[in-house]
């Protein structure tokens, strides 16, 4: 499946482009109008990268952290480190256990898309933010055939972005 992207910056260039695709007889069933009024990058289907990073974030989180406190503890029992001479035995071995805590906390969080949450990276998310500012989305959704033929047609509104995405079978 082919997508393409045109970004037009009010709504009588999205509805002009659209009409101009369907007076080339493009299949109307597989272009979308994202904006408001129209469809929002929700109800389209576009992935929310801050709420997937989350997610995964969260399901790593899970399993690392209680894995992380155990290892510690574990790792603290068998070398006997003294981390506080005050602390005695069972406390240095509690800390050793919250330490790889802290450690598996944030293996959850870099490994699991927090970098990514926090620079904000992906085409999902400009996109999204265009639709914020007040922009609108022309998407042509078909085979290679398709996403081609409406190219050149939606070149002639001079949009803001155009780009084409193949998606991986």
């Amino acid at each position: 499946m082919n997508y393409l992207i045109a970004v037009l910056n009010n709504r009588i260039e999205a509805e002009e482009a659209y009409t101009s695709l369907e007076k080339q007889g493009l299949p109307m069933e597989q272009v979308s109008i994202l904006g408001k009024g129209y469809q929002s990058a929700d109800e389209f289907g576009m992935i929310d990268p801050n709420s997937q990073a989350k997610k995964q974030i969260m399901q790593m989180a899970y399993w690392l952290i209680p894995f992380g406190f155990a290892a510690g503890y574990t790792f603290n029992v068998i070398t006997a480190i003294e981390i506080f001479p005050w602390a005695g035995s069972l406390g240095n071995h509690i800390i050793g256990g919250i330490f790889a805590t802290i450690a598996a906390a944030m293996g959850s969080f870099f490994v699991g898309g927090g970098v990514g949450l926090l620079s904000s990276s992906g085409d999902a998310l400009p996109y999204r933010n265009r639709l914020n500012q007040g922009k609108y989305l022309i998407v042509v959704k078909g085979a290679e055939s398709l996403t081609k033929r409406a190219t050149p047609i939606l070149k002639q509104f001079n949009p803001e972005n155009l780009q084409g995405y193949a998606q991986p079978d």
